[in-house]
């Protein structure tokens, strides 16, 4: 059962702004023929063989705690639905998700099907490209009756093509002992900075989720609200502004120029004291926190307008033959029961709307549940991490 007696008091400190995911649906119990001779008839004559469970292949790619979280998902779902099992395949992260996406489109292009692939979980850039190559199935409430769980809106910023199932932010972390007002504004944060010479870090953004928002941010601070999700290149001749301010705020950052690698980097630094303020991804600082490897004196809190971050999504693709028992396991992921253990196990924020999650999760995100800002700017970032090299990095 949840550990809620240390995390509720621990969410309802901090001023964290909650994307509440979402999507619609209703039921439709009936499953395809296809799917029936896969996994076998429910009706068999006397002394004939049980039924064998249909497998599908599910393949993610994460950190290690990702990787427990289905560890300890995927058999309560098995033992729900005794007539479907998961394969999992677990692609450790940094080490080639891109390589499933590629065998996806290979075996299409092939008519193989889906190359094995029967489930997929990646961020929104793979559902963009996906949805340019017609790799992904369209997902409905007919198939999958808890969507009806989810905000309507959060599915149709992906057309229905994939489902964010968990969620989680950049957001600032800071000493509540030395910071006694914390920035409520990105221009207070940087004002902030220069006041306090050297106790502000933020990590490489090429090594870490954190520093990119940091960096992407400051960039897009000077660009019109819908540039976040412009993957034209022509817009980076509009970049000089930001990258004026972060090379004007250089000297005022740890070590006056030092950027940590990772974003346990600058966890690292809050936690021994070094600086007094990092942004973080709320999950990690959430379950450091927990853990008692931050102090209890940190605090998180979302600036207006805030940083990005975004869901984690599940994705079928459209070939696979084994979609209907994708769909039994996807619809039992969110649950209340499923998305419970997703806010013990990850710290993260659940997918389905907070009305369906139980009471003592309702209450502990209870006044934080307006919506941080996602960022799409595809390979772009790539550019913009090479400028940062050459711009900022280097003294």
């Amino acid at each position: 059962m949840l550990r809620m007696k240390k995390l509720l008091p621990l969410i309802l400190t901090v001023s964290l702004p909650i994307a509440v995911l979402a999507g619609c649906g209703t039921a439709n119990k009936n499953a395809s023929a296809g799917n029936n001779a896969s996994s076998g008839s429910n009706s068999q004559s006397s002394g004939s063989s049980p039924a064998q469970p249909t497998e599908f292949s599910f393949y993610f790619t994460g950190s290690q705690n990702v990787k427990e979280l289905w560890d300890t998902l995927i058999p309560m779902f098995e033992k729900q639905t005794p007539d479907v099992k998961v394969k999992p395949v677990y692609v450790p992260s940094g080490t080639g998700a891109q390589s499933s996406y590629d065998r996806i489109l290979a075996a299409k292009q092939a008519g193989k099907g889906s190359g094995g692939i029967d489930l997929f979980s990646d961020d929104l850039s793979t559902i963009t490209k996906g949805q340019k190559d017609d790799l992904w199935e369209t997902l409905s409430t007919g198939a999958i009756p808890n969507l009806d769980k989810m905000d309507p809106q959060t599915m149709k910023d992906v057309s229905n093509l994939a489902i964010p199932y968990r969620s989680s932010a950049v957001i600032l972390a800071y000493n509540g002992d030395k910071v006694k007002t914390a920035p409520n504004t990105l221009d207070e944060l940087y004002d902030w900075i220069r006041q306090h010479p050297g106790k502000f870090a933020y990590n490489d953004p090429s090594t870490g989720g954190s520093g990119d928002s940091f960096v992407q941010t400051a960039i897009y601070k000077f660009l019109p609200p819908e540039s976040i999700h412009n993957t034209d290149p022509s817009i980076e001749k509009d970049w000089d502004k930001g990258f004026s301010l972060l090379k004007e705020l250089g000297p005022y950052v740890y070590g006056k120029g030092i950027y940590p690698k990772k974003n346990q980097g600058t966890l690292d630094l809050l936690i021994s004291g070094e600086v007094d303020m990092i942004p973080a991804w709320s999950d990690m600082a959430l379950e450091q926190i927990d853990k008692g490897q931050l102090p209890k004196s940190t605090k998180l809190k979302q600036l207006n307008p805030g940083f990005n971050g975004g869901p984690a999504y599940l994705i079928v693709p459209k070939l696979s033959d084994k979609k209907e028992a994708v769909k039994k396991f996807l619809n039992f992921v969110l649950t209340p029961e499923a998305q419970s253990v997703i806010v013990e196990k990850m710290h993260g924020f659940p997918g389905i709307q907070l009305s369906s999650m139980p009471a003592n999760v309702q209450e502990a995100f209870k006044g934080v549940s307006s919506g941080f800002r996602s960022f799409n700017i595809g390979d772009l970032s790539k550019d913009m991490y090479q400028r940062w090299q050459s711009e900022i990095a280097v003294k």
